[in-house]
């Protein structure tokens, strides 16, 4: 039985996006970065290394359609992604679209600049947009 949760500052930061094979999609509330948080729905993950082959093939699959889900809407000039995990230890994997031009570049987003939240109508059709290019 698993006994998947999300941990509080995951929900605190993020929206819920959609539900792919293994993770849930969630979007940071940081109008700075079109940023995408994946969480797979497995209890007690920490390392990439916890979850069995099967399921670290589908993370691969739900970040390459983040990365690419991103990449046709926002045409970044990168896409960065990592699972760091030092504040937050439930598993996670940020896939972050990044411009030469945006606040933080070319450092990390972490650190580098305050979030700015979305306005409620922004969030809202960030989501929808996100939701549609994930959904095909």
């Amino acid at each position: 039985m698993n006994h998947w949760h999300l941990h509080p500052q995951l929900a605190d930061d993020t929206a819920p996006v959609i539900e792919l094979p293994l993770c849930e999609v969630r979007l940071m509330d940081d109008a700075n970065h079109p940023w995408l948080v994946l969480v797979p729905r497995v209890a007690d993950m920490v390392e990439i290394i916890d979850l069995d082959g099967a399921q670290r093939s589908q993370l691969t699959a739900d970040i390459d359609a983040a990365s690419r889900a991103l990449k046709a809407l926002f045409k970044p000039h990168k896409l960065n992604v990592a699972a760091l995990g030092n504040l937050v230890p439930q598993l996670h994997v940020h896939v972050i679209a990044r411009y030469t031009d945006d606040i933080a570049w070319p450092r990390p987003v972490w650190g580098n600049a305050t979030a700015r939240p979305y306005a409620p109508e922004q969030l809202i059709e960030r989501v929808n947009a996100l939701r549609g290019a994930l959904a095909r």
